[in-house]
């Protein structure tokens, strides 16, 4: 009994987590956003490289997508579904990114999620990140940003 109440604690954490990030997403604050990655983070992201490795690397990334957005970004989580253990957790999502580029395109794309979270030090951090959009398999091999969960 107490190890299914730890799990559902455990679940509780991580989905409040998870929020938090995407809000430092939405507000565009490298330092909250990194807070939440473990050092040696592995990310496969949407955008090339085929993978960071640390957090050093990946805040390079956050710190050069965020000025391309005018204001805050828009960052909606859908179906958000947690799996937590003692000292792992996996958690994966769609993500709806919106908002206004500096170019002053529009941008309004759904993205699948899967962040997997390790307890280190007392503290729940992600230790791998995937962010992906399916592509058309018709030959053009061009991302489906078009489609909605």
């Amino acid at each position: 009994m107490m190890e299914k109440k730890n799990e559902a604690s455990n679940d509780a954490q991580i989905r409040k987590l998870v929020d938090q990030w995407a809000a430092s997403i939405g507000a565009k604050h490298v330092d909250a956003v990194m807070s939440y990655y473990g050092t040696d983070v592995a990310v496969f992201d949407l955008a090339p490289p085929p993978e960071y490795r640390g957090a050093a690397a990946y805040r390079a990334n956050w710190e050069a997508w965020f000025p391309t957005f005018r204001g805050r970004i828009g960052y909606e989580l859908r179906d958000l579904k947690v799996a937590a253990s003692k000292d792992t957790a996996f958690s994966h999502s769609f993500n709806r990114i919106t908002g206004i580029r500096t170019s002053g395109e529009k941008t309004d794309v759904w993205v699948r999620a899967t962040l997997c979270w390790r307890r280190i030090n007392g503290k729940w951090k992600i230790v791998h990140e995937h962010q992906s959009v399916p592509f058309y398999m018709d030959g053009s091999y061009r991302a489906a940003i078009d489609l909605k969960p």
